[in-house]
């Protein structure tokens, strides 16, 4: 099983929209990308997707390949099949960390999710998340809490662990 992304922080990013990446994070996109050697530097996709997607998602190679792999997998021409290759092919910006451990974003991906001045990463298992932190704060993070919410009192996450309904 490859190596999971864990944990979040908030970093700056420059004029230049550079940007360092959380070290065990570094670490992980090493062992996802079958070409990396000691000393190189990583490769991944950042998928940045339509309107609707206010982060940018960071794939491992190893999990972008299994992205690819699905989406091959549905019947050419078909519209899922049309949607994916868009999100993931043709909305995606491949690249590497640097030698000093950080992203260069582009000036289309900072202004799509409006990123300016701190970025905040978030873990995501198999990939990671870029947000403008306030973006974050008012949206993701006011979802999360209002479905905790809408669960009850009693309500304990662990038992999705356990497969649907708890069981």
């Amino acid at each position: 099983m490859a190596r999971r992304f864990r944990g979040e922080s908030h970093h700056k990013v420059d004029s230049k929209g550079r940007v360092s990446i959380p070290a065990s994070f570094r670490r992980v996109l090493e062992a996802g990308d079958p070409n990396w050697q000691s000393g190189g530097n990583p490769e991944l996709v950042i998928v940045y997707g339509d309107h609707r997607r206010k982060f940018l998602e960071c794939y491992t190679m190893e999990a972008i390949d299994e992205v690819d792999a699905k989406i091959d997998a549905l019947p050419r021409g078909s519209m899922e099949r049309k949607a994916l290759q868009r999100m993931f092919h043709g909305q995606s910006f491949p690249t590497n960390v640097d030698e000093t451990g950080r992203l260069v974003l582009p000036a289309k991906l900072r202004d799509k999710i409006a990123l300016e001045g701190e970025a905040f990463f978030i873990a995501a298992g198999d990939t990671f998340q870029i947000w403008k932190p306030e973006t974050y704060e008012t949206e993701e993070m006011v979802k999360a809490e209002q479905w905790m919410a809408d669960q009850g009192d009693d309500f304990d996450p662990m038992q999705f662990l356990d497969g649907p309904g708890g069981t």
